[in-house]
């Protein structure tokens, strides 16, 4: 009898042990597996252990990097963010986020992230041309009275972010420069940074994850970037005035392109005056801000015309090239890119940080229920259908960011002509017509099937108000181009983001690639378990 307790009491502490040896599994590197163990370093005296103490490394505490390394320090993960500067950015865009974007920062448990920081709520847009004006609501009568978009000081809400990731203990926020990505074997077993005093240095973890915005050097190993530029914008602060419509975005369809205002304080409105090219006019001899005064001004609201000069005159003038990159990525085991650096948008629609948010969400769901990241060619495979999962969300932005820039900069040709007047007219008609695109634009439908149907019935209605009251050859030959320049603008946009994964996302492999895989690392472990049991 005594036996048997004794018996019993060993195989317990023996399960126990083993139990506990394979929970520690996901924390250190076996060099058995093709992970990072005992490394020989210079002098070849001894190894030293250099085994992961980290599951994941991310590059950049931006809005991506920050918000993602507050969801998986959340799971338990070990995780080390490295940032090249961790004071302040001062950027004169990621101002704006979408209601859909809100309503995934709510999903984070982030949303007091903007609180605080005297941000503003916004709750639809309002569109001026020729002297014409509609305002256009979100649909926001289903959800929470908290919920619409908020636009704010962008430093203001980044360093919001980084105080609530660093606020867990498992997670670590470094400032850094990552030089380059360790890769062994075709493997990404971390990177080399060198640290705030300038010390080479070296980051080993399971995951890795570059998300080092639009100007990223890392990211050519990862991805086929097709980056490009179409145009740029002039950033200006304005003050001591109010909007036409407090609460909402602005956007005037002024020639030769589009002008953006929306509310950044309570006393601060933000300007963004896009000029088409990769360059702006010289601002040092004074050629920028003779064109903002004599072609741009003109074309300002009345209200804010005054602080519009007034601003100007300060010399407090900003100008960003705005960039433009599909997503297209090259798995690598150990390695995943977002954010800016993997995939951006025009920035007209503001819905940047909508698509960046649902990524992070989308990824939070992918890895939890996995305990650990060791195997690094399962995990990537397994993420393969992440770049799917995504695309409903990021693709319908990503589309209509690009179209809408097209169809809102002036053109000389009669078509296009027809095309801006017939969107303007389109959405001031209320309704179904202004809230399907609205709910487009706001990240609230992400739907591309829905945003190809609006695109075509605003073609499609600017034909018809060509053939009132008598269609005549050059309103037909009119009309017919209209309809050809639509699907010029369209089509090489969905081409680019992918057609299938867009709008047949189900037909994809991978889509369905992530169950499989939970089950197949399902199955390693029990096996790595009981191989641990057997010894």
């Amino acid at each position: 009898m005594e036996f048997q307790y004794v018996s019993g009491a060993l195989v317990a502490l023996l399960l126990l042990g083993c139990g506990f040896s394979w929970r520690m599994s996901g924390r250190k590197r076996r060099s058995k597996s093709g992970s990072v163990g005992f490394q020989k370093h210079g002098n070849g005296e001894g190894h030293r252990d250099v085994a992961a103490s980290d599951d994941v490394v991310i590059v950049g505490a931006g809005v991506v990097g920050s918000a993602l390394a507050y969801a998986l320090g959340k799971q338990g993960r070990r995780v080390r963010v490295i940032e090249r500067d961790l004071s302040e950015p001062d950027r004169i865009v990621g101002e704006l986020l979408q209601p859909g974007g809100y309503l995934k920062l709510m999903e984070l448990g982030l949303e007091d992230c903007v609180k605080d920081i005297d941000a503003q709520q916004v709750f639809g847009y309002a569109l001026f041309k020729d002297g014409k004006k509609t305002r256009i609501p979100y649909p926001l009568e289903n959800y929470r009275s908290d919920v619409a978009g908020r636009s704010f000081h962008h430093g203001r809400f980044i360093q919001r972010l980084r105080k609530k990731a660093s606020s867990l203990s498992n997670v670590r926020l470094e400032q850094g420069t990552v030089t380059s990505l360790l890769e062994e074997n075709g493997m990404i077993k971390g990177v080399n940074y060198k640290t705030r005093t300038g010390e080479e240095s070296t980051a080993y973890a399971f995951l890795t994850v570059v998300c080092d915005g639009c100007y990223s050097n890392l990211r050519r190993s990862l991805c086929n970037p097709k980056v490009d530029v179409p145009s740029c914008f002039v950033g200006l602060v304005l003050e001591n005035c109010r909007l036409p419509f407090e609460n909402h975005g602005h956007v005037v369809l002024a020639d030769p392109s589009p002008i953006l205002f929306y509310p950044i304080s309570s006393h601060e409105i933000r300007c963004l005056v896009d000029v088409p090219g990769r360059t702006v006019p010289s601002i040092t001899n004074g050629e920028l801000a003779q064109y903002l005064k004599t072609v741009v001004a003109p074309q300002v609201p009345t209200e804010l015309h005054d602080s519009f000069i007034t601003a100007i005159d300060t010399g407090n003038v900003k100008p960003m090239a705005n960039r433009s990159m599909p997503a297209d990525p090259c798995p690598t085991p150990g390695a995943l890119l977002l954010g800016d650096a993997f995939n951006m948008r025009h920035p007209l629609t503001g819905g940047g940080m909508t698509v960046a948010l649902s990524d992070v969400v989308v990824l939070r769901d992918l890895l939890r229920p996995l305990s650990d990241f060791n195997d690094a060619s399962t995990l990537c495979r397994y993420l393969e259908s992440f770049y799917t999962i995504r695309k409903p969300m990021a693709s319908t932005i990503n589309t209509l960011a690009g179209a809408l820039y097209k169809v809102f900069c002036a053109s000389p040709d009669p078509a296009r002509k027809e095309m801006r007047q017939a969107c303007f007219d389109y959405l001031s008609l209320g309704g179904i017509y202004s809230l399907g695109p609205i709910a487009l634009l706001s990240g609230l439908n992400p739907r591309p099937l829905s945003l190809v149907l609006h695109f075509f019935a605003v073609a499609v209605y600017g034909f018809w108000r060509l053939m009132l009251p008598f269609p005549s050859p050059d309103r037909i030959h009119t009309g017919a181009r209209l309809i050809s320049g639509a699907s010029g603008i369209i089509f090489p946009i969905l081409k680019a983001e992918g057609i299938r994964q867009m709008f047949f996302p189900f037909s994809m492999p991978a889509y369905y690639r992530a169950p499989l895989l939970r089950q197949i690392i399902q199955k390693k472990r029990t096996t790595h378990m009981m191989n641990e049991m057997s010894h």
